[in-house]
């Protein structure tokens, strides 16, 4: 029976759940998560807490803060000028408080973006993890554990049934 080591594709259920009792994410055994283990493709600490599993077994672990999405960096919430959502090709509504809009950093990097506050010239605009400075609880049970091909590590992430298709 195949363990989960780097490199294996890796099918779980799970139940991801806050320190408040709420549920933050959930796969189910219909649409698992499945990722190619010890790749970056999920939080270091997840991929070290499930290593060595095989089908079948079940696993219940929690995360600090720290081994998560880490703590809310203030340098992160950041003013942009309220003049970029102007323009023909903005909905008029998207500046709302608590919507998350993606952006781009300098680089061109996708990332997501909430925003806290609208002023007259500024928004307010948190580029933080949604989970920073949450303790995740993961319960669940790994499903199937499988070689990765050589296209799926070329490509850095999962093909066929439940992951990418070409």
């Amino acid at each position: 029976m195949s363990k989960i080591s780097p490199e294996k594709v890796v099918s779980v259920s799970y139940t991801l759940t806050l320190d408040n009792g709420s549920i933050a994410d959930q796969a189910d055994a219909d649409q698992p998560f499945l990722f190619i283990h010890g790749i970056g493709q999920t939080l270091p600490s997840f991929d070290e807490h499930l290593n060595g599993l095989s089908a079948g077994e079940t696993f219940n672990f929690k995360l600090s803060a720290d081994d998560a999405y880490g703590e809310p960096n203030a340098n992160w919430i950041i003013d942009i000028p309220k003049s970029i959502f102007d323009g023909p090709d903005v909905p008029a509504d998207i500046l709302q408080v608590g919507a998350v809009l993606p952006m781009q950093d300098q680089s061109g990097n996708p990332m997501d973006g909430k925003v806290i506050e609208i002023g007259a010239e500024a928004v307010k605009m948190d580029f933080n993890h949604p989970l920073a400075g949450e303790a995740l609880s993961f319960s669940g049970m790994v499903l199937e554990v499988r070689e990765a091909t050589a296209e799926e590590l070329e490509h850095g992430h999962v093909h066929g049934p439940g992951g990418h298709q070409h």
